[in-house]
């Protein structure tokens, strides 16, 4: 994928995926945006989708797609719009079972796509607007660097910079 800008932030702890959560679920350009989260087990990929879902508006439980590789959300159902199909690919062996499941439907359909471990779809997933990469520091805190693949993913990048995200400038 080519990356076409980046920009590097710093959360000190949980707060602080939070309120980035919340002020990328402000983004106008999220509704349709494709988003793959990177980084090792507990480096917080499914604690920011969740803060991100809370934040467009989903009550009740949200389960990590683990198992399941999909979970899917009607944003509608809790008062918003748009749909949230939120993927865990951890447990693919091989690429190709992503195409045997089906996912490239959803991937062309409208609505927010939200991937975790990406890297065991390669080469079959389409091409992120944004790409989140999560790294875990000795202090617990988390460095952060938001790649944009795409133009959307760089409006993304424009919006949130404009909402003064915390953890340094984006």
């Amino acid at each position: 994928m080519r990356i076409l800008e980046t920009r590097s932030l710093r959360w000190p702890d949980e707060a602080a995926t939070q309120a980035f959560a919340e002020r990328l679920a402000r983004c106008p350009s999220l509704r349709d945006a494709n988003l793959e989260l990177h980084g090792s087990l507990g480096a917080g990929k499914t604690s920011l989708v969740r803060h991100l879902l809370r934040a467009l508006g989903v009550a009740g439980r949200i389960k990590s797609p683990s198992y399941a590789v999909l979970e899917s959300y009607d944003l509608a159902d809790w008062g918003g719009q748009g749909l949230v199909s939120h993927f865990d690919f951890y447990r693919f062996s091989d690429p190709r079972e992503w195409e045997d499941a089906g996912f490239r439907d959803i991937f062309t359909a409208p609505g927010l796509k939200l991937s975790e471990w990406p890297e065991k779809a390669a080469g079959m997933l389409p091409d992120a607007d944004l790409q989140v990469h999560l790294n875990t520091e000795n202090d617990d805190s988390r460095t952060v660097e938001l790649r944009a693949g795409t133009a959307r993913g760089q409006v993304l990048l424009q919006e949130l910079q404009a909402l003064e995200i915390p953890g340094g400038p984006v």
